[in-house]
C-alpha cells in the first residue's frame, strides 16, 4: 500500500469556477439551493483564500465537516468559514437559504468601524449555529433577504447599503454564535482518510481512477475507504467521484464554448457516447439538453 501523504486541500476560486461577479464584487449572496444545482448537494472539502463564508440554511439537514470537526444538524441554522479554513458539507435536496461570500479585505474594513472588540477573535472560528426560535434568529434570514435584494438591484447608494447590511449580518451571526452546535466524534484516523480521499478525487478525477488505485494512494483497503465514506458522508465512495465529475461537467457545459465530445475527452472519456449515457443516467438530461436549458 501506498504512503500516507498529505495532499494540498483544494482553493475554490468561486469567481473562477462559477460566476465572474464574485471576482469583481467585494459582497456576493446567492441562494444556497443555485450553488447547489451547479456544484452539487455533495461539496467535497475545499477552502477558499481571502473570502469569509457564511451559509444560512431555512430548510434541510446538513453533514457538515469543519477542519477536523464533523456536525449533523437541522435547519434552521448557519454555519461561518474564516479565509483558508477547510470545510465540506452534503445536504438534503429540500436544503434552501443563502451563501454570503465577503472579501476579507473588506471584513477587516468593516470591523475598525464597529466598537465591538469580541467580534475580531469570533470571525476567525469556524462555527456551525443551529437557531432557536427567537426574534433575534428571526432577524437573520430577514437581513440576508434586503441583502440579496440590494445585491440584485442598481439603486443608489448600493454599496454603502450592502455594507451596512454586511455589518448587520456579522453582528447578528455573533449574538447567536451562543448556541453553537457540538461536534460529532469520529476517529481522527478516519477523518484524514476522508479528506485525503476527497483530496485525491479532485486530483484525479479525470483519469477515472478505480477505487482499488484510490485505496492503494492512500494506504487503505476498498472495503475500509468505502465504510469510512459511508459513516463521514452518508454517501459511497464511487458516489463521491461521480459527484464531483458531473460537478465538472455542468461547469464546462455551462461556461465554456467546447462541444459536448471535446468536454467528454476533457473529462477523461475515451467514448463521447459513453459520456453522455453517464450524464442523462446521473441528471435525467443529455448534456445538450442541460446546456441548452442554462443557456
Amino acid at each position: 500500500m501506498g504512503q500516507n501523504r498529505r495532499t494540498p486541500i483544494p482553493n475554490i476560486d468561486i469567481g473562477r469556477v462559477y460566476d465572474s461577479r464574485y471576482g469583481e464584487s467585494d459582497i456576493n449572496i446567492e441562494a444556497f439551493g443555485k450553488l447547489a444545482e451547479f456544484f452539487g448537494r455533495n461539496m467535497p472539502v475545499h477552502r477558499h483564500d481571502r473570502f469569509f463564508q457564511l451559509h444560512y440554511l431555512a430548510s434541510g439537514q446538513i453533514r457538515l465537516y469543519l477542519e477536523e470537526q464533523q456536525y449533523l444538524a437541522r435547519a434552521p441554522l448557519f454555519f461561518f468559514t474564516p479565509p483558508t479554513v477547510p470545510h465540506a458539507f452534503i445536504t438534503e435536496a429540500d436544503a434552501e437559504g443563502f451563501v454570503l461570500t465577503v472579501r476579507q479585505e473588506l471584513v477587516r474594513q468593516l470591523l475598525h468601524t464597529l466598537p465591538a472588540p469580541q467580534l475580531e477573535p469570533w470571525l476567525m472560528q469556524p462555527a456551525c449555529v443551529e437557531l432557536q426560535d427567537e426574534p433575534a434568529a428571526q432577524r437573520l434570514p430577514l437581513l440576508l433577504t434586503m441583502l440579496g435584494e440590494e445585491f440584485m438591484g442598481e439603486g443608489r447608494g448600493r454599496e454603502a447599503a450592502m455594507q451596512g447590511l454586511t455589518q448587520l449580518i456579522l453582528v447578528a451571526a455573533l449574538r447567536l454564535s451562543q448556541h453553537t452546535e457540538p461536534a460529532a466524534h469520529f476517529r481522527r484516523e478516519d477523518l484524514q482518510i476522508f479528506h485525503r480521499f476527497n483530496a485525491l478525487i479532485e486530483a484525479h478525477y479525470r483519469e477515472h481512477w478505480s477505487l482499488w488505485r484510490y485505496g492503494e494512494a492512500i494506504g487503505v483497503t476498498e472495503s475500509r475507504l468505502n465504510d469510512i465514506c459511508r459513516r463521514m458522508a452518508d454517501l459511497p465512495s464511487k458516489r463521491l467521484i461521480h459527484d464531483r465529475l458531473l460537478q465538472e461537467a455542468r461547469r464546462l457545459l455551462i461556461f465554456s464554448a467546447s462541444s459536448v465530445n471535446e468536454i467528454a475527452y476533457h473529462l477523461g472519456f475515451k467514448d463521447p457516447a459513453y459520456f453522455s449515457r453517464f450524464f442523462l443516467r446521473e441528471t435525467g438530461l443529455k448534456p445538450s439538453d442541460y446546456r441548452r436549458r442554462n443557456s
